[in-house]
């Protein structure tokens, strides 16, 4: 077992190394060259720049049994197994009963973007936001076990 984590804007990091370190847990965090992380912990990946380049490297990096945590819906479409767990920054666990709907949105979202109107912006992240991640994360790694 290993966590994948799409590093860019990940807000929860800390939250991910800190509990990796408990259970002893590798970590590998994915980024592109406009970001730097050094955390002592994980193995950091940097891919460059180019559209969706973090996404393919982690498309490309999974085993079973891995969690990867990522906010993108069309990357947990991607990397989404019945041998992986994929969560959201948010403490969200993606799955076959949501994926669809999530990528719907997403796209309803990017057409309305397109013709030029405003979509609404994402809610400010709370202190609740960081503990149901670690709960939700702490609970993949007991199934993952």
């Amino acid at each position: 077992m290993r966590i994948l984590v799409d590093a860019d804007a990940c807000p929860v990091k800390e939250i991910i190394v800190r509990t990796a370190r408990r259970y002893s847990i590798e970590v590998i965090m994915f980024v592109n060259t406009c970001h730097v992380i050094s955390d002592g912990y994980s193995t950091v990946v940097t891919v460059d720049q180019h559209s969706d380049s973090v996404d393919y490297a982690i498309a490309n990096s999974i085993k079973p049994g891995d969690i990867i945590v990522t906010q993108d819906h069309g990357l947990a479409a991607l990397v989404m197994s019945p041998k992986n767990f994929v969560i959201s920054q948010n403490g969200f666990i993606y799955d076959n009963s949501n994926i669809d709907s999530l990528l719907g949105f997403r796209h309803e979202s990017a057409k309305v973007r397109r013709s030029g109107g405003r979509t609404p912006n994402p809610k400010k992240r709370a202190a609740e936001d960081d503990e149901k991640f670690e709960k939700t994360l702490l609970e993949v790694i007991e199934k993952a076990k």
